[in-house]
């Protein structure tokens, strides 16, 4: 009888030198044939990324056109903790105001909130007063709206009063553009307040391994504390633009 053979591909390595039509051969080819690999052993891809470093990519907008000297405007808005509406002539009693441009979202506020707090608690225990304003858009932020805020001023335990400027026109008032935005005012007897520091928390920004300190307004809060003069040359804020209301912009 005769017997059909089939010559081998060398491609595969296979050391038989007839293929028989049988159950048996079919075994057998494909065991010595299941090292074939199409040579992809020998190429091993390393193509491991380095790490990458976070990196928080927002607006940055520096606080900037207000003039030292500038006197507080007047205000008279709510605060969404506890439904208490505040006016600056609260805090007449007090040698010096920090008011403070801060909002929810911004991871500029963010990366600095534990420090806020922080001075806040600090320096109020030896006469500062101090307020935070959100003068955010609810339209394009519902997140910065007054129900949050009342969140956000519960979980941080923010030693201060956490204002919600629905019309922005205490933003305006003030000449912020920015959060955060600091401006620290002092006051002389009756006199009214006057600004003498509107510059930045520290040198820490979001991502730029610096430690979060409050070194630039707390040597500001000191020396208006201490009845001395602050230094002139001061380092703007940096951080989100306000977010004016769809329809009106600064």
């Amino acid at each position: 009888m005769a017997v059909a053979t089939v010559p081998v591909n060398s491609v595969c390595a296979c050391p038989l030198r007839s293929l028989r039509t049988s159950t048996k051969f079919v075994s057998q080819f494909l065991t010595n044939c299941s090292s074939f690999k199409l040579g992809f052993e020998s190429l091993q891809l390393r193509t491991t990324l380095p790490a990458r470093k976070l990196v928080v990519r927002a607006a940055r907008t520096e606080s900037k056109g207000v003039s030292l000297g500038f006197r507080a405007p007047n205000f008279e808005i709510p605060e969404p903790l506890t439904g208490k509406v505040w006016k600056l002539e609260d805090f007449e009693s007090h040698p010096a105001l920090l008011v403070m441009f801060i909002c929810n979202h911004c991871p500029f506020v963010k990366h600095l909130k534990k420090g806020i707090v922080k001075l806040a608690n600090f320096y109020m225990k030896k006469g500062l007063a101090v307020v935070a304003i959100s003068s955010n858009s609810v339209a394009t932020h519902p997140q910065d709206g007054p129900q949050f805020m009342a969140e956000e001023a519960k979980l941080f335990k923010y030693p201060f009063p956490y204002l919600y400027d629905e019309s922005q026109d205490v933003a305006r008032d003030f000449g912020a553009i920015c959060t955060p935005e600091f401006l620290l005012f002092k006051k002389d007897g009756r006199r009214p307040f006057e600004l003498v520091y509107h510059g930045q928390f520290d040198d820490s920004r979001p991502s730029n391994n610096v430690s979060v300190s409050g070194r630039d307004l707390s040597l500001a809060i000191d020396r208006v504390l201490s009845g001395q003069p602050v230094p002139s040359i001061q380092k703007p804020s940096v951080g989100c633009s306000i977010k004016w209301h769809p329809e009106r912009k600064l």
